[in-house]
């Protein structure tokens, strides 16, 4: 390995050279306290940052090896490590001055949820944080040395800052793996306890506006219904009170305005872990749990919707449904059945978002309108079945039909933001109104899980075109040299990805947060497509077969590039199903 002496000298040496004899600066240096490794220079100083890395040895790191002896410690320890890297680079971001991106130095910015990123990772040789440099260059000269101020001058202190143990305050970082090993312990007693989720007295659920992950200042402090409340006695918070949702059908209902939404809103991202400060650090949700909502338009492959939707005009078969441009109605429904499949044992759904003739239909409409004549079964016909036979609860957000309340087992109503059970009052309005108007539709029938996806022919992409069995070839013709041409991928924020001419749209995906997931999930696709897995293996063994590449090898382990960048982060099992459920390829 070469030395960082080495660096400097190469670096003196091709000062005011033409930008590409950068080039040459590719490799590892050993600076003494770390190594750096130069893995991609940039074209030019106007083009995507170079991508460094730095490698600190455990000896010399010295972090206790108990802060990462586990997935959710590790994970908390990275995320810790991510954020402090990034406050302090930030005191030299384009301190370095040139043209373009010169001088930019920049890693992962995380939201308050804790995540596993690429941008750091705990390995048996050390920490590596992977960050992104703006080589500078005045036009398209070299500017060597402004890039020797940030290598040797900034970039070191930095290091020393964030990843010796000795320089950090030893509590601040204790506290973070306390707060990971007390989260993980609440996930641990919804099982016990038979919960879905956990909201602590005193969080903060409203955040400061609809563009903002902060907290709201001055936030109403959620204060558990005494009916609802559990006290759990976690490893270092010792007793903490709340409220506790169990497992079942649950209504969050209340008037407009008055906190419904926002409390849903935790609960679907209680699934990940959240710093603290957030104000949601003890809300906690199953992980599996996954929010359900209506999505006009997007493509649905080979999905048994037969629970459902029965008996077309059309005659088109529902056992075996496709569609690229899916109803609200027949999109919601394909959205629960790949959610059993994707092993989810929570639904979350909020009435705004979903397609009414899917939720429910009133006692006048089924006089008016014959079960003969309507071939959908709404979900309120089969939210019971799906927790009593399939083991799913449903926590639902209503505000316009009473019919819900004769399935609910806990009623929560939201005034003020403070949450009330009412569910013995609203069950004796029940019992003096009338009879339950919902009917118990028969032939619960799950489909099996080994569903495949339909590949479409070389032949056509247009929109509707006709699926067969047969892999894409137009993915694997050869280049000009006898090699195989690289499928490219690219990431529009976090709500769509792009895979060779193929767009998959996941801005109706609530629960995917980080546009790194989104990014993750574009070299899911791909490495799907170059390994042709779409046309040998179900859904389920596809997502199995992602994840455990990359518990074996790393999110590196999948990405189409010869080194390992840090703009991926792991998505969760139930966003790579809805990725590749969505993937019209």
């Amino acid at each position: 390995m070469k030395h960082s002496e080495d660096l400097r000298r190469l670096l003196e040496s091709i000062d005011r050279k033409s930008y590409p004899a950068y080039k040459s600066a590719q490799g590892s240096y050993d600076f003494g306290d770390f190594i750096l490794s130069i893995d991609h220079v940039q074209g030019d100083p106007f083009a995507s940052p170079s991508k460094v890395s730095i490698t600190v040895s455990h000896q010399k790191a010295g972090y206790p090896a108990a802060f990462f002896d586990c997935p959710w410690k590790k994970t908390a320890l990275e995320d810790y490590l991510v954020r402090q890297f990034g406050r302090e680079i930030s005191q030299f971001n384009f301190k370095a001055k040139g043209s373009g991106k010169s001088g930019l130095i920049a890693i992962s910015n995380p939201g308050p949820e804790i995540l596993s990123r690429t941008a750091c990772d705990c390995t048996n040789a050390g920490i590596i944080a992977r960050f992104e440099v703006g080589f500078p260059a005045n036009g398209r000269t070299i500017n060597s040395g402004q890039l020797i101020r940030i290598l040797f001058d900034f970039l070191p202190a930095c290091v020393r800052t964030v990843f010796f143990y000795k320089n950090r305050n030893p509590k601040e970082v204790l506290s973070v793996i306390h707060l990971s090993e007390d989260q993980q312990a609440i996930r641990q007693e919804l099982k016990q306890r038979r919960l879905v989720s956990f909201v602590a007295d005193g969080a903060v659920l409203a955040r400061e506006s609809g563009v903002s992950s902060r907290p709201m200042k001055n936030g109403v402090p959620f204060l558990s219904p005494e009916s609802l409340k559990v006290t759990l006695v976690l490893p270092h918070k010792g007793k903490l009170s709340g409220m506790g949702i169990p497992k079942g059908i649950t209504l969050i209902v209340g008037g407009g305005y008055h906190g419904k939404s926002t409390l849903l809103k935790a609960l679907e991202l209680g699934v990940y872990n959240h710093i603290s400060g957030d104000g949601r650090e003890y809300v906690i949700t199953d992980d599996t749990a996954v929010k359900l909502r209506s999505e006009d338009g997007r493509s649905i492959n080979n999905v048994d919707i037969s629970l459902f939707i029965n008996d077309l005009p059309n005659k088109k078969d529902t056992h075996s449904f496709s569609t690229a441009d899916a109803s609200g109605s027949t999109s919601q429904a394909a959205a629960v059945i790949e959610g059993w499949e994707a092993g989810s044992k929570a639904f979350l759904i909020d009435e705004d978002t979903s397609a009414t003739n899917f939720m429910l239909r009133d006692e006048l409409m089924q006089q008016i309108i014959s079960r003969e004549k309507e071939p959908i079964t709404p979900f309120i016909e089969r939210a019971r079945d799906l927790f009593g036979k399939a083991g799913i609860s449903t926590i639902m957000v209503a505000g316009s039909s009473g019919a819900y309340f004769y399935i609910a087992d806990t009623i929560i109503q939201m005034d003020c933001y403070r949450p009330f059970d009412i569910t013995d009052p609203a069950k004796q309005a029940c019992a003096r109104f009338g009879p339950d108007p919902t009917v118990n539709a028969p032939g619960f029938q799950l489909p099996s899980g080994n569903r495949k996806l339909l590949v479409n022919s070389g032949a056509s992409r247009q929109k509707g075109a006709a699926l067969s069995k047969e892999p894409d070839a137009s993915f694997r013709k050869q280049g000009g040299y006898g090699r195989e041409e690289r499928i490219k991928t690219k990431v529009h924020g976090k709500d769509s990805l792009q895979v060779g001419h193929e767009q998959v749209e996941l801005r109706f995906v609530e629960q995917l947060i980080h546009s790194e997931q989104t990014a993750a999930l574009a070299q899911m696709v791909r490495y799907c497509v170059e390994k042709q897995l779409f046309s040998r293996h179900s859904v389920k063994e596809i997502a199995d077969i992602l994840i455990s590449q990359v518990q074996q090898g790393g999110l590196p382990s999948i990405s189409d590039s010869s080194y390992p960048a840090m703009g991926l982060c792991m998505p969760r099992k139930q966003e790579i199903f809805a990725c590749l459920n969505r993937y019209r390829g």
